[in-house]
């Protein structure tokens, strides 16, 4: 082991391993982000507080049986970093590493009891194509791992590319995304719980339409569950 740790550190000074939320160089038994941001990211604890700010999206407006977001997503915060680095620089390991964390939270503190399956919001496949992976899906992915539930990725697909969600309206995202998902094989998630998993909550209004869609199929509850949320 002390070759293997001698190697590692001989590798990090020649390919030094950076923290994608600060910047800092990673200690030896860190991932994609160091142990200072896991501290300094504060957690919403919306796993705990059922009548909570993401919850209170969806109010009259769908039917959601649990919702949460790991932390705040704010203009120069660590966690844009994180999402930045994973969305646009394609640091895939950064979805996965952080579901991974907060699927262990999720599912410790109960907030996965009865949930059957996770579904990630889905992209366009011409989206995902130029990107090369879904960012949705590498969370649940992580998730999955850090809860045992079993990802879907198939059953709930986007019948149509839209512009980029960014900077629109409350309505405008509403209206940019109605009517753009479907699901196929409605029978698979008959009577079934799920997770629907998407990278940060805004208003709401992609969630909004894809669990209005699922819900569509008989005895079918959604619970909803993102990396970080928008404040406002």
């Amino acid at each position: 082991m002390w070759f293997v740790d001698l190697l590692d550190d001989f590798a990090g000074l020649l390919f030094p391993r950076t923290c994608f939320g600060c910047g800092n160089h990673l200690m030896r038994n860190e991932k994609v982000i160091c142990t200072e941001c896991l501290y300094e990211i504060p957690c919403t604890n919306f796993h705990n507080e059922p009548e909570n700010q993401v919850a209170k999206l969806f109010w009259g407006r769908c039917r959601i049986e649990r919702a949460a977001a790991y932390s705040g997503f704010s203009s120069g915060s660590r966690m844009q970093s994180l999402i930045h680095n994973l969305k646009y620089k394609g640091i895939t390991e950064i979805g996965i590493e952080m579901g991974k964390m907060y699927g262990s939270i999720l599912s410790q503190s109960g907030f996965t009891s009865g949930i059957d399956i996770i579904i990630p919001v889905p992209l366009h496949p011409s989206r995902q194509r130029s990107r090369g992976f879904n960012q949705s899906e590498l969370i649940a992915g992580g998730i999955s791992e850090g809860t045992g539930l079993p990802v879907f990725t198939k059953i709930l697909v986007r019948s149509s590319r839209t512009k980029t969600q960014t900077k629109k309206s409350r309505f405008s995202r509403w209206i940019n995304v109605e009517g753009i998902f479907q699901v196929n094989d409605v029978g698979s998630i008959k009577g079934k719980h799920i997770l629907l998993v998407d990278d940060v909550i805004t208003t709401g209004s992609t969630l909004e339409a894809c669990a209005n869609e699922l819900l569509k199929a008989e005895n079918v509850k959604v619970s909803v569950a993102a990396l970080a949320y928008a404040v406002m």
